[in-house]
């Protein structure tokens, strides 16, 4: 079924022993046993890659990633349901998407070295795509889905609670990670108005933008942030106005008893 790598291997520039050795290395730097190397490369097959190579399409990593999506869903359901046994389906969801999202799939693919695994066609490479979010979290759910057909469920489910620990031992709740909603709360609590947000620049080159925000209310600046979107960068700029809280919530007050 993955002979179709088999058939490219002499156009690729690494000797056979090193790029045997690249993936096996990976295999036991993950804490994995041995998966079947053209499995694992296929986990790591962006379709530029496949699309470049004229492999039929159906070797890229997208079936894969459609795996182990359901793969990764399943795991940490369970694992939120047995760990949190009175709380209602609501608050379960909200933790499971916090945990499932694409910018944490990403950053755990980043502290794995994902990255610099991707298969890549020339335009995605060029483009910067061993740094984008989208295509790191996709490399982590088809690299689920492969460790789930080579090892079956048990190995997997061990597999993505350790790589998910830190993340699991923290409280991820959906409102208590969503800055933006906490911070509307908090204002909302003590006047009749909202913040706002304001778009400053935007840097960079088009593969690496960078968005600058700050939040203010009427014409105090509660806080700034930056990040690759707007929504990131307003999620950022929410956190340090909560953090900053204390500097401006008297003043907020103030004004606010004023008016009345």
């Amino acid at each position: 079924m993955l002979r179709w790598w088999s058939a490219r291997r002499r156009t690729e520039s690494l000797p056979e022993a090193s790029r045997e050795d690249q993936w096996r290395c990976l295999g036991e730097k993950l804490g994995l046993p041995a998966i079947d190397e053209d499995l694992l490369r296929q986990a790591f097959a962006h379709p530029s890659y496949v699309r470049e190579h004229r492999l039929p399409p159906h070797s890229s990593n997208q079936r894969l990633e459609f795996l182990g999506d359901a793969v990764l869903d399943l795991i940490i359901a369970e694992h939120l349901y047995l760990q949190f046994p009175e709380e209602p389906e609501g608050e379960l969801t909200r933790r499971k998407a916090a945990l499932v999202r694409k910018s944490t799939l990403a950053e755990i693919s980043r502290q794995l070295g994902l990255g610099e695994r991707l298969l890549l066609g020339h335009g995605e490479e060029e483009t910067g795509g061993r740094r984008k979010a989208s295509l790191l979290a996709d490399a982590v759910e088809a690299l689920i889905g492969a460790v789930y057909l080579a090892t079956g469920w048990e190995t997997t489910r061990r597999f993505v609670l350790d790589h998910f620990a830190d993340l699991l031992a923290q409280d991820v709740s959906g409102p208590a990670q969503d800055a933006k909603t906490l911070l509307q709360e908090t204002i909302q609590s003590r006047t009749k108005c909202l913040p706002s947000y304001e778009l400053v620049q935007i840097s960079g080159p088009p593969h690496e933008r960078c968005f600058e925000v700050r939040v203010c209310f009427q014409d105090q600046v509660l806080g700034e942030g930056s990040g690759t979107g707007k929504r990131a960068a307003e999620q950022a700029a929410a956190k340090q106005a909560l953090e900053r809280q204390q500097e401006w919530l008297g003043l907020l007050e103030a004004r606010e008893d004023a008016a009345d």
